[in-house]
């Protein structure tokens, strides 16, 4: 179970996260800096959570600051969320320039942090696999930017990014699901001038019609019932960083028109106010459609196709880099291995071969979680063709016969970690989206994803 480190000088606080955390992750809590410190240097956690008012100067973040900046000096991998106010963005800002990986503003929602820190984990957990590649000098893995990939057209994409990430132009990603669009977006980021800035994701097509435009512009106080306060959108959050619109093609045209706006003019202004607000911030979009067909359609329009793919990377599907297969069928089998605390030495024959003759529909995302499953379920040093758990699809026979010689409990967790695996996949990581595919509540699925070890982040869109 992976290390978590909760810095938080409130008691309630850390009580809350005790309790909604404790089940996903083994928890050590401290609440000053003296503290955080010792425990840090104890359990060395690959992510922690920091409430930046700390004792004895709580209503000052210079505590909280000093303290980001000694976990850094010890380990400059680790994952450091800040938990801030929503008025103290200034703050939290200076607290991502200082190096911490995120921000998350105050009061806590449970699930949306669990989502942050799963990512969060899983970021740590590649780099850390690269790092050990890297030491190791493994020439043929070739790496990039927690990306791995040795086939020709993903050499181009690596080359691509170092061509356009020090401009500030918009780059418009395009690929399958689970391609690694997100990974693409990141590296832009964390290649260009920007870096020291924040980096906003926002799926545009996991959040509801009615709700979208506040999330992106934010709202003023008033703006529509239930609006108690001034919230900032995920626009302003990307101010001096950079703004990553995943599934843009998702968004309703009345958007689109403001989006294109912003892009001219760099200005926004939050639903239910006047004033315009400059921003400055650099746009990545992504998008898994034919935008040329969307276009022809009338559902995406051609002005903003210009302006946000000015520049284009194209991703690959998988069944077009299978020579990459046994390359990240081994990464993913390390990082799991190590995860769950197991000594598994590689694959079959026969188990590699399955791996590279499947269509992978769902692309790298898709065979993240099979070697997972796989992992999970080897019994011996090498991972078997059973383990990777594939139905034959030759008929009913062949489907039952995948489940023989498991208890009943096993065979239905087999079933539900390929169904709700393969729905998020086909989903792109969207958990409502899947979860009504699935027919089950979204809140049935995240629990069903804690029971079988997923989550969103584990191939990025």
């Amino acid at each position: 179970m992976e290390k978590l480190l909760i810095v938080d000088d409130s008691s309630e606080i850390r009580k809350q996260l005790k309790w909604g955390l404790s089940k996903d992750f083994q928890a050590f809590f401290a609440e000053d800096v003296e503290d955080a410190l010792s425990k840090f240097d104890r359990h060395q956690p690959q992510v922690v959570t920091l409430d930046l008012g700390l004792p004895p100067d709580v209503d000052n973040a210079s505590e909280g600051l000093r303290c980001l900046e000694a976990i850094l000096a010890k380990e400059p991998q680790t994952k450091v969320v800040v938990l801030t106010g929503n008025e103290d963005r200034n703050n939290a800002l200076k607290a991502v320039q200082l190096g911490a990986y995120d921000y998350y503003s105050k009061p806590i929602e449970l699930d949306e942090l669990r989502v942050i820190l799963n990512r969060a984990f899983h970021l740590a957990t590649l780099e850390r696999e690269v790092k050990n590649l890297q030491k190791a000098g493994t020439a043929s893995q070739q790496k990039f930017a927690g990306m791995v990939g040795q086939c020709p057209q993903m050499q181009q994409v690596f080359k691509n990014i170092e061509k356009v990430a020090g401009y500030d132009a918009p780059v418009l990603v395009l690929g399958e699901n689970g391609t690694g669009k997100e990974l693409v977006a990141r590296a832009l980021h964390e290649q260009g001038s920007r870096n020291s800035g924040p980096f906003v994701a926002i799926n545009c097509g996991a959040i509801p019609e009615n709700l979208l435009e506040a999330e992106l512009f934010g709202h003023e106080k008033g703006a529509f019932t239930g609006a108690e306060k001034r919230v900032l959108g995920k626009v302003e959050y990307a101010q001096g960083g950079t703004l990553f619109l995943d599934e843009i093609a998702e968004l309703p045209s009345t958007l689109q028109v403001k989006l294109l706006r912003f892009l001219q003019e760099k200005v926004i202004q939050r639903v239910g106010g006047r004033e315009d607000i400059e921003v400055d911030a650099r746009i990545v979009a992504a998008t898994n459609i034919d935008v040329q067909e969307a276009i022809a359609k009338g559902e995406f329009r051609e002005d903003l196709y210009y302006r946000i793919g000015m520049i284009t990377i194209d991703l690959p599907p998988l069944r077009e880099r299978k020579d990459d297969i046994p390359l990240l069928s081994n990464f993913f089998m390390a990082a799991y291995s190590r995860e769950v605390g197991k000594n598994i030495r590689g694959f079959t024959r026969s188990s590699l071969s399955q791996l590279q003759e499947s269509p992978w529909p769902g692309n790298v995302r898709e065979l993240e979680n099979r070697v997972k499953r796989a992992v999970i379920m080897a019994e011996g040093k090498l991972i078997e063709p059973e383990d990777l758990g594939f139905f034959s699809g030759a008929g009913e026979e062949d489907h039952l016969a995948d489940f023989e010689g498991m208890t009943l409990k096993e065979a239905r967790t087999q079933l539900e970690f390929d169904l709700v695996s393969r729905a998020l996949d086909r989903q792109d990581g969207n958990v409502a989206k899947a979860a009504e595919d699935l027919g089950v509540s979204r809140p049935t699925l995240y629990d069903l994803m804690k029971k079988l070890g997923l989550n969103v982040a584990a191939g990025d869109s």
